[in-house]
Parts: C-alpha cells; structure tokens; sequence
C-alpha cells in the first residue's frame, strides 16, 4: 500500500487577495479576448485545497464544490522545491498554456484556470517533508469545473471583453454568476410548462429559477446564459 506522508501546514502563505487578483490579471488577458469571462472570486473550497494539499500526494484530488451544489471542480497542482509565491505558481500554471491555440486545442490540463464559468477559486499549499525534492505542494480548485471534452479547445467565447454580459462587467470580466445549479438537463422547458412554482423545479431547476440572466450550469457542465 501506499506509505503516509507527514507534513506541516504553512498557512501564512496562502494569501486569498494574492490568489484571486493574479487569476483575474491572467483571465482578462487572454489572447485573443474573451467575451464571457467570468470574474473569479475566493471560495470555500481553500479549505478543501488545504486539506488536500496537506496530504502531501503529489497527485491529484477528487475535488467536489460548495455544499450546496453537486458540482464538480477542476484542480491545479504546483511543487516546488523551495518557496514559491502564489503569483509566481500561478503564471507557471498560465505559461504552460504557451503552446494553447485558440480553436485548435491545449496541450496541458491547465487551460482550467482561464474557463470562462469557473469563477470560484480556492487554493492551499503544505511543506512536505518526506518528499526528496519537491517539498512545497501547492493545489488550486476551480468551481465549476472546465475542461468540458466538448469544448477544450474554446474555453471561453471569443470576443470583445464582457460582450456576453453587458450591464454586469467589472474591469473586463463578467460578474453575473449564478451560484446555484440545474440538476436536470431539461429545465428551460420545464419552467415553460411547470413554472419555477413547482416543487420539482424549486428543488432540481435553482439556477433556471433564480439566476435570471446570469451564467448557469447544466448537469453536463455545458454553459448557458440566459
């Protein structure tokens, strides 16, 4: 089986304003532009980033998002040697997007840090003792995941920055996000015929009933705006 890695928490590293102003820098100037970039902002799974980290596997996590959503989240993972700064970790993970050509497709996983929906960010890093040479493991989480196979090489929609979102833009970047999600992939025509009264869409339909004209995702991750 699979030895236990001790390790030790250095929190004092992991600082969110740095976190989350770095992954907007690096959103709003994707080339070429994206009309439909969401603006990220911290959340609550830095604490599943931390405890995942503090693992010390070197691998990467199952990640699940905020409670109370269903929703999955894409994760990206930094070791290093020594001390990095969460900016500098940051702008590897982008840099491996050199060789990313819009419509052609990635050539690195990291292409979750610029999709356009993932707009929670949550991240945590641990000193790894027992490692031989990468000691330092960092881990970011991004809710909702990207990634989506249908859509890996368009991971935002290309355009005049906050074209999509008109009326809900901030410094390049959308602001509209929903924070619920669909449960089913067929609630646009269930609100035509049930309405958002209806039990099973208070339950199932949360982001079709109450994210009106903003970003929202569907069971299959496939994005709408509405």
């Amino acid at each position: 089986g699979r030895s236990i890695l001790y390790c030790f928490v250095n929190h004092s590293n992991s600082n969110p304003k740095e976190i989350v102003n770095k992954h907007n820098e690096l959103r709003k100037s994707v080339s070429p532009p994206a009309s439909n970039m969401l603006k990220m902002v911290r959340s609550k799974t830095a604490a599943n980033a931390q405890k995942w980290a503090n693992k010390c596997t070197l691998e990467h996590s199952n990640a699940e998002g905020p409670k109370k959503t269903s929703t999955k989240c894409g994760e990206n993972l930094y070791m290093s040697s020594d001390p990095a700064s969460w900016s500098n970790a940051i702008q590897n993970w982008y840099e491996e997007r050199n060789n990313f050509v819009y419509g052609v497709g990635p050539k690195s996983s990291s292409s979750v840090l610029v999709w356009y929906s993932s707009f929670h960010v949550g991240c945590g890093i641990a000193y790894c003792p027992n490692q031989e040479s990468l000691k330092y493991y960092y881990v970011c989480q991004y809710c909702p995941a990207g990634n989506n196979v249908s859509k890996k090489n368009t991971p935002y929609q290309q355009g005049t920055p906050c074209a999509s979102c008109p009326g809900n833009c901030e410094d390049g970047l959308c602001t509209n996000s929903c924070e619920y999600e669909d449960l089913l992939s067929n609630c646009d025509s269930l609100k035509t015929t049930a309405g958002c009264g209806h039990e099973l869409l208070q339950e199932k339909c949360k982001a079709t009933c109450l994210c009106e004209n903003k970003f929202t995702e569907t069971p299959s991750m496939h994005c709408k705006t509405k």
